[in-house]
């Protein structure tokens, strides 16, 4: 399949059907439709056109005036071939018009094409706009990097001009490819060569003692993933296992667990202890307990439960150690997930909030006397984040001290007196997350 043909097809079946582009990426390069060659520009394609979607409708404004109505798929074509334009350097301007010339037309009927062909050229006659004339900081920030209005002001509210531009700004470069060891098959040493013997180079990474970053080559080309030597997973991530410094022979709930990241790697450190793994959807439980296979883990039951039931599921005090990793708006992990900006909302920050605290005041009593609760998430806004660790250490939990004695060393001058972390996307270049770590009262 013709390369920028399919980023077409995976963009409209994000547009226009609600579907998740991780998801639809992974689909389309399931069906090896694309050359290996081509997974590169590929993925380049859909992700860096989502990213800029704001900005590529606001340049593509004024030539689109005229047009009373466009077939579904000459908005994301147009979209890709003026992100390809302005925004990527090494494909020739008059390539980039035929291509989506050649694609109208095997989609549409001959008219579309010269549509198709008229405003592109129109587009590069124009240039790239001057977004200095726009006068509002945040409106300027919204248009240029491509983020809704809404979330520009929360985030200049809550952490100023600068660090906004900058996030926002980092928000449209394409995420590192992180990968974890899994340590019951495998060293980084080891795994480092093992990749390199397929073809792909990879270097330790310096946040999370257990990744690797994948500078070249394609990791899902290999067979270390099917193998069970190795996740994908960010590094921010990885650092929840650490947080929640579970013993071999611990009895652990993790309440949200898929897709199964966080869960397998604290999995990966019980020997005769158990990791009871929930989820609210059946169909993801099954995908918990195919990762547990994949990786050789024996210690991990997978169970399909509401997390806000699972004071009715379990006895009070049955657990040494409890994560909840909450559903969350995922506001930290933009990058990685560009869709995210056009699908959530500001009443999110109201209802999602909700929704953490009933898992939190179900789990809370499961926790045994002396026991470690962590919470976490994939966003940065404090509704989501502090607001529920100071409900939390208002339950009889206190700060676990030994919370930052865990952490590695890179992000241990990051923790202050309360036992959390929270790391923006500009703070170490991972994903935005937020760790905080407790102990319940003896």
């Amino acid at each position: 399949m013709n390369v920028r043909d399919a980023a077409v097809t995976t963009l409209l079946k994000i547009g226009q059907g609600g579907a998740f582009s991780t998801i639809s990426v992974h689909q389309m390069l399931e069906k090896r439709a694309i050359s290996k060659a081509d997974i590169g520009l590929y993925t380049e394609l859909v992700y860096g056109t989502l990213s800029r979607e704001l900005t590529l409708d606001y340049i593509l404004a004024p030539f689109l005036a005229s047009q009373k109505k466009l077939e579904p798929f000459m908005r994301p074509l147009l979209r890709m071939s003026v992100y390809q334009l302005f925004y990527l350097d090494r494909i020739p301007d008059h390539a980039v018009i035929n291509e989506a010339v050649e694609i109208a037309k095997t989609r549409g009927k001959p008219h579309i094409a010269k549509v198709v062909n008229g405003v592109l050229r129109n587009v590069l006659r124009k240039g790239k706009p001057d977004f200095s004339i726009i006068s509002s900081v945040v409106e300027r920030i919204s248009i240029e990097t491509s983020h809704p209005v809404w979330l520009v002001s929360r985030w200049m509210e809550l952490f100023g001009e600068d660090e906004t531009w900058q996030m926002c700004r980092l928000n449209n470069e394409p995420a590192p490819v992180t990968v974890r060891v899994n340590r019951t098959r495998t060293d980084r040493q080891e795994a480092v060569k093992l990749l390199e013997e397929q073809g792909v180079i990879a270097k330790p990474t310096p946040t999370a003692p257990d990744g690797l970053e994948i500078i070249s080559g394609s990791v899902q080309q290999t067979d270390l993933l099917e193998r069970g030597y190795l996740s994908l997973q960010d590094e921010s991530s990885m650092l929840v296992a650490l947080a929640v410094g579970a013993q071999p022979t611990d009895h652990i709930l993790d309440s949200c667990a898929a897709p199964g990241g966080k869960a397998m790697h604290i999995a990966e450190g019980l020997t005769t202890g158990s990791l009871q793994a929930l989820d609210l959807h059946a169909h993801k439980v099954k995908l918990l307990q195919k990762q547990a296979d994949r990786l050789g883990l024996q210690t991990v039951q997978a169970e399909a439960l509401d997390a806000r039931k699972a004071g009715e599921r379990f006895e009070t005090g049955s657990f040494d150690r409890i994560l909840v990793d909450a559903p969350c708006s995922g506001l930290g992990v933009i990058r990685r997930k560009p869709d995210i900006k056009w699908t959530k909302r500001p009443e999110d920050l109201t209802h999602l909030p909700v929704i953490q605290r009933e898992i939190i005041e179900s789990v809370l009593p499961l926790v045994k006397s002396g026991g470690t609760f962590v919470y976490s998430t994939c966003t940065i806004d404090p509704l989501e984040n502090e607001q529920q660790t100071d409900y939390i250490l208002s339950q009889g939990f206190v700060f676990d001290e030994s919370f930052k004695t865990r952490m590695p060393e890179i992000v241990q001058s990051l923790i202050g007196e309360r036992a959390e972390l929270k790391l923006l996307p500009t703070t170490l270049g991972t994903d935005g997350f937020y760790i905080a770590a407790f102990r319940k009262n003896d």
